[in-house]
């Protein structure tokens, strides 16, 4: 059975996990600013952000609505009406009645994940768990708000039409996981009523791989204490983080070896990336190859090493303007389809 955070009088209370990820800020903002003062939940809060990122989403939180917003500690006990935000580089994890704090493995490239926050406050909180999609790309949180809804939590996710970017919430919609809908100010009603709702506490059959994956999210950085091979059979791919071989956890769900998570979405734009630097790699080096070769022309005085060198030159003078001229046409397709 999951645990439940308490208010001072001993009165359990819900706990709400909230991710965004690009357009977020302003989402989170939205959201906050709709929470009423007597909000009965506990509130975590994930935006995806660069490890290097300044940490001041507290701040802007903090000044968008009624409740208290503070940076998340390691530790720090659960409170209801109060909003605990991540910090960069660390996962936002939820533990009984506090927050942990880690650097374990990252998800989808990301670290803090909305994935491992929605999976922890799942196995924590149960029925009692709520979990709140809004604006984002590709599939990052779906996998969390599956574990919210197995356990027996509530999941709701921001109007498509309302977010600046819709992808995540769409993307739950469509498979499934979510079951209630609403715009990112107006959440804070719909949790009200789901507050007074009379849940019924029972014992669930343990997850082992949701258990399993909690741990590595809740891990160091370079633990080596868990055995992903258990999580599914070998995918036959590679994981673009350290290059380990990738254990397929479910459909479009991947683990490596040294805990690194990705989806299927996520696994295709990280090639996309490595495509991008491999052929950047090519341009470089055939222009290189063409300044070199005419060099050594104009040194030469034999002959037919002097034609050898112009034709080396030209030949790769020809491969740039044709590579970069394709290059040129599938970032403008690109870009006319809204891909990055």
């Amino acid at each position: 059975m999951g645990q439940t955070t308490r208010t001072s009088d001993g009165e359990s209370c819900g706990v709400v996990a909230v991710g965004a990820s690009a357009g977020g800020v302003e989402a989170l903002s939205q959201f906050a600013a709709g929470l009423p003062q007597d909000f009965p939940y506990a509130v975590t809060m994930v935006l995806h952000m660069p490890p290097a990122a300044p940490s001041v989403l507290a701040r802007i939180v903090n000044r968008s609505g009624p409740l208290q917003a503070v940076r998340a500690e390691h530790n720090m006990p659960l409170e209801p009406g109060r909003i605990h935000v991540c910090v960069p580089d660390r996962h936002l994890l939820v533990h009984d009645q506090r927050i942990v704090l880690s650097d374990g493995p990252t998800e989808n490239g990301y670290r803090p994940a909305i994935n491992a926050l929605f999976r922890s406050v799942a196995l924590a909180h149960g029925p009692r768990s709520v979990g709140v999609l809004l604006s984002g790309v590709l599939y990052d949180g779906v996998l969390g708000l599956d574990a919210i809804r197995s356990r027996g939590g509530t999941t709701i996710v921001q109007q498509p039409a309302e977010a600046m970017y819709p992808a995540m919430p769409l993307n739950a919609l469509q498979a499934g996981v979510a079951e209630h809908e609403a715009s990112a100010h107006d959440m804070g009603r719909l949790l009200m009523k789901l507050a007074d709702r009379e849940l019924k506490e029972s014992d669930m059959e343990r997850d082992a791989n949701m258990e399993l994956e909690n741990r590595i999210a809740m891990g160091r950085r370079f633990s080596t204490s868990f055995n992903t091979e258990s999580l599914g059979p070998p995918s036959g791919y590679v994981c673009p983080d350290c290059n380990g071989s990738l254990q397929m956890v479910s459909e479009g769900n991947f683990r490596c070896r040294v805990g690194h998570a990705w989806s299927g979405d996520a696994l295709l734009q990280a090639r996309d990336e490595e495509v991008e630097t491999a052929l950047w790699v090519a341009l470089r080096s055939l222009q290189e190859k063409s300044r070199l070769a005419r060099r050594l022309a104009e040194d030469e005085s034999s002959t037919p090493l002097y034609e050898r060198y112009n034709a080396l030159a030209d030949e790769a003078e020809h491969a740039v303007t044709v590579l970069g001229d394709r290059l040129a046409e599938a970032y403008t397709e690109a870009g006319d389809h809204g891909a990055g």
